[in-house]
């Protein structure tokens, strides 16, 4: 388990780590206001207890987060990584699973913004290249507003490798583009998928394209160019959520 320890701030993304017991808190920062919150938010059970904690003002706690022009909200905590989840191990033990593969999505708060909509749609796991994970952003931990906490993050050296591999394993990619030849409600969406997107702007990779089974695309206002990735998968998510109900 990698122990190197990195800040984050906000509200939600500090409260949700104190609740997961498998995240390693070795400081929080926090204004009289901030520490009576937590309390407010968890009265059945203190969420501070055996933490250090130093209680600071708002101003003492912006050079945490002005070089990223963030709001703090009274919020400063210092976190290891949790331990990584094994892909091959994972799969072993779930059916009819849904992942999500971001090919070349680098953005922080683009990627915070989807795993927070992952989370909140019961999306299996997110598929990154490792290098392109910004794993210690405060931006991301802020957009993803606490999401961090509950999804499955694989790291992989190599996008490719990884489809082909999962594809041998029964798995289905639909590759999301602007102009692909199906509309995503029309698929069915049975047994274990991959949902791939590209970045914005260049979109997916024209090699990692050949590993996609079905080019899918959602139906928008032809007047409008494309949809922000976040929002283009949040809307997958909800309708695949939708159609397990």
């Amino acid at each position: 388990m990698n122990k190197s320890s990195f800040f984050i701030v906000g509200q939600h993304a500090v409260i949700e780590a104190l609740k997961n017991p498998k995240r390693k808190i070795l400081r929080v920062f926090l204004t009289e206001e901030s520490k009576k919150n937590i309390h407010r938010k968890s009265p059945k059970k203190n969420l501070l207890e055996d933490i250090k904690v130093y209680f600071k003002t708002k101003k003492e706690l912006d050079k945490y987060s002005t070089k990223e022009n963030l709001l703090h909200q009274g919020y400063v905590a210092e976190i290891e990584h949790l331990e990584k989840p094994i892909l091959k191990d994972f799969i072993k033990e779930k059916t009819n699973i849904t992942f999500v593969c971001l090919d070349g999505v680098t953005d922080p708060r683009n990627i915070g913004s989807l795993i927070r909509s992952a989370a909140s749609f019961n999306i299996d796991g997110i598929i990154i290249k490792e290098r392109h994970f910004p794993k210690e952003s405060k931006l991301m931990y802020k957009a993803a507003s606490g999401a961090m906490e509950y999804i499955n993050i694989f790291e992989v050296a190599n996008i490719n490798s990884a489809l082909k591999n999962l594809k041998n394993k029964n798995f289905w990619v639909y590759g999301f583009d602007g102009k692909g030849d199906k509309i995503f409600t029309d698929i069915e969406w049975k047994g274990n998928n991959i949902l791939l997107f590209g970045s914005e702007g260049f979109g997916m990779h024209e090699h990692t394209t050949k590993y996609a089974d079905f080019s899918v695309k959602i139906d928008i206002n032809k007047k409008i160019e494309s949809l922000n990735i976040s929002n283009s998968a949040a809307i997958v998510f909800h309708h695949l959520s939708y159609l397990k109900k």
